[in-house]
This record gives structure tokens, C-alpha cells and sequence, in this order.
């Protein structure tokens, strides 16, 4: 039987169709009030934004699964966890400061804010999962200690995973460090000869696993010729990451301005996405029936919430899904999207109409719907889903 995962659209007309009261119905409809009991400690998952992003789900938006949460008689806290690359988000006294920069606040927001894994991301047990790559998956104590969960994503794109919705929010975001570490399985390289040493990776890399290089040496420790393109100079230097001490999150490719940092994208991507997915299993495997999802597909930007930067988003905005099934409602968001035209002047526009993957367009090496697919093959939740509109 179809999942159904419950739809609103952008359109509002009066008081009683804006965006917040469409939230509201949307939680109602998806069964909020027989998932939170009388005076369940209920986190709302949310994603705080690194400073300079604004692409983030608003803390307007959030306010109405709070005030939603406490009617049905939870005590609603938003958390996170902390991050495993270095900015404003990587510890607990960061977090809470960026937050608060960003509208999280309980006068604003309606509930608390506390970050699920402890003051240096070092709070956290392990779930036994039994699956392909984890046997146990590391997860913040707040959310295995929450009785319930209203996890609030936002859809967007992502340069590993494609796609980020309510599995990733699940996978990374519910995951300490170390589990996150575990996650990015992935090791990068820099393709010397277009690498203009400008530094950006070094300064960003958490594990201080990259350096300036003269072009031959790093050809050398990478077991080349020691030529890159047309017989570089050896007085050149280019960025060399060391796979011994390399953690994998990205974060370099990421901020590299010419775009030049790569990995072996047709396998690691695939043992990423898969990695990701078992650890979204792991956040939900002990709340059967006691999570919700809030997806918003507005402002889908091409990268992570967690850039300092929101570029112009791929499709105008579409709306908001409900759903207790984080698989049925990400391929729901991930086919009302490809449905959309690109939006003028994004970066898919000219590179995919309606009925075209925008986030393969922008992200060409990526494999989005593994999460879906993986999810549903480890029973995570169901492809097979049903739209109904509100």
C-alpha cells in the first residue's frame, strides 16, 4: 500500500491558507497528535545554518511544530549536532551562538535549543543495526534519550549526496563526529595541473591533511610521472591531501574555487551514500511511530546548509511535505523537483528542463537516489508512496 506523504503548496490567499497554517495542518494530517504523548521530551531536528547560509528552514517555519508539539503535550527542544569540519558550528558553544544568530531562540522559535551531542560532540552511544557497512552506528544521546521526533529538513543539493533531505537530516545530522567521520568513507585528490595554490583547502581541512606542494612532488606521492598537463614547472606548487590523515568530509572540494578537488566518484560516492543511509536507519530504529517528517522544498539551493553561502535555488519554490516515512517523503520532494523547470538564472538553468534530475545537472557525479533506494532495501522506509494534497 502507498505511503502517503501530505502536500502544500507555496500559494497563499488569505490568513487561513498562509504558510504556517498550512504547517499545521500538515502536522495534524500526518498524525502528530498519536505520535507525542503527554509530556514527551520531543526533539524537533532541525539544521541551525553556518554562518553566511540563509537558505536554512526559517525559525518562523519551526515555530509551528513547537507550538504544534506542546497543544498535543510534548515538550518540544530543537537540537543538532555539532559538525565535523571546523566554522561556526563544531562545538556546543559555537552551535548555541550561531543558532541564536539565526532566529533559535525559544522567543522566537518557541521551544529551547540544546546541541545533542554534548559540549565537544563526545555525547553519544551506539545503536546496534547489523547492516552491510555498520554493525553499530554511533548517535547524539539526546535524540536516542527524546521520547519522540518531528524532524524538520530542508531539500536541497548536496556535492556527495546529491540530495539532501530527511534521510540526511537523519544520517548526518543525528550523528556525532566520529559518526560522521565513519560516514565519509570517501579520500580526496587534487588534480595538480588546474590547481591554482590558493590555500582555500588548507585552511579550511579539520584533519590538517593537506599542503602546498611543489606539482612534481605531489605527482610523486601520488604515484604519477611527475608531470601534470603541459610539463609544469617544478618551482609550481599545488595542493596535495594525505589519505592517511584525510577524514573524508568534503569540506575542501567544497570551498576550492576552480573546482579541482575530485575522489574515485563511481565507487566511494556509492559506499558514501549507502554509509549515510544505515545511519539514518540507526537514528530511527528505536521510535517506530514515534517520528514525524516536516520536508520543505523551497529555497533548493544546489549545495548543503552547511556552507557559509546560499547560491540562487534550482526551482522555484514547490512547498512543504509531511510524512512518518523519511524514504517516501525524500523521493516525493526528489520527483517534484525534477517535475519543476529550472528556475532563470540558477545553475541548472540550461542544463535541465522538467522531467530532468536538477541535482545530477549540477552535481554530475552523484547518485541521489541510492538513498531512496538503499533505504527502502534496509528498511528504512517505501519508495511506493501517495501525494495528497491539503
Amino acid at each position: 500500500m502507498p505511503v502517503p506523504v501530505y502536500f502544500a503548496d507555496m500559494r497563499s490567499s488569505s490568513q487561513n491558507s498562509s504558510t504556517i497554517v498550512k504547517i499545521r495542518r500538515l502536522l495534524e494530517a500526518a498524525g502528530l497528535a498519536g505520535i507525542v504523548a503527554k509530556d514527551d521530551l520531543t526533539a524537533i531536528k532541525v539544521h541551525f545554518g553556518e554562518l553566511g547560509n540563509d537558505a536554512f528552514v526559517s525559525p518562523v517555519f519551526a515555530r509551528a511544530a513547537a507550538d504544534a508539539i506542546r497543544e498535543a503535550g510534548g515538550k518540544p527542544f530543537f537540537s543538532d549536532t555539532n559538525t565535523l569540519y571546523t566554522g561556526s558550528r563544531s562545538n556546543a558553544v559555537d552551535h548555541l551562538e550561531t543558532a541564536v544568530l539565526h532566529g533559535f531562540e525559544k522567543a522566537v522559535s518557541g521551544a529551547p535549543a540544546i546541541i545533542a551531542d554534548g559540549l565537544m560532540g563526545k555525547d553519544y552511544r551506539e545503536v546496534r543495526i547489523g547492516k552491510k557497512w555498520f554493525e553499530n552506528a554511533k548517535i547524539a544521546s539526546a535524540f536516542l534519550d527524546a521520547d519522540a521526533m518531528v524532524v524538520v529538513s530542508h531539500f536541497k543539493g548536496h556535492m556527495m549526496a546529491g540530495f539532501g533531505g530527511a534521510i540526511k537530516n537523519l544520517a548526518m545530522g543525528c550523528a556525532p563526529a566520529a559518526g560522521k567521520r565513519e560516514q565519509h568513507s570517501c579520500r580526496f585528490f587534487v588534480k595538480s595541473d588546474r590547481c591554482t595554490a590558493c590555500g582555500a583547502c588548507v585552511k579550511v581541512c579539520p584533519a590538517g591533511a593537506i599542503a602546498l606542494k611543489p606539482i612534481v612532488e605531489t605527482e610523486r606521492d601520488r604515484g604519477g610521472s611527475g608531470e601534470a598537463g603541459a610539463a609544469p614547472s617544478t618551482a609550481l606548487k599545488a595542493a596535495f591531501i594525505d589519505k592517511s590523515l584525510c577524514i573524508g568530509c568534503g569540506e575542501c572540494a567544497a570551498r576550492c574555487p576552480v573546482k579541482t578537488i575530485s575522489m574515485d566518484w563511481s565507487v566511494e560516492i556509492v559506499e558514501f551514500t549507502e554509509k549515510m543511509t544505515e545511519y539514518a536507519y540507526a537514528a530511527s530504529v528505536g521510535k517506530k511511530g514515534k517520528i514525524l517528517h516536516l520536508l520543505f522544498v523551497r529555497s533548493v539551493v544546489p549545495d548543503c546548509d552547511c556552507s557559509p553561502w546560499a547560491d540562487a535555488p534550482l526551482v522555484a519554490d514547490i512547498g512543504v511535505l509531511a510524512s512518518t516515512d523519511p524514504v517516501a517523503i525524500d523521493k516525493a520532494a526528489f520527483d517534484l523537483v525534477t517535475a519543476a523547470p529550472a528556475a532563470a538564472g540558477s545553475e541548472a538553468e540550461g542544463k535541465a528542463g522538467p522531467g530532468d534530475d536538477k541535482f545530477t545537472a549540477v552535481h554530475p557525479e552523484t547518485r541521489g537516489l541510492v538513498q531512496v533506494e538503499y533505504g527502502e532495501a534496509i528498511g528504512l522506509g517505501s519508495r511506493d508512496y501517495e501525494l495528497v494534497r491539503i
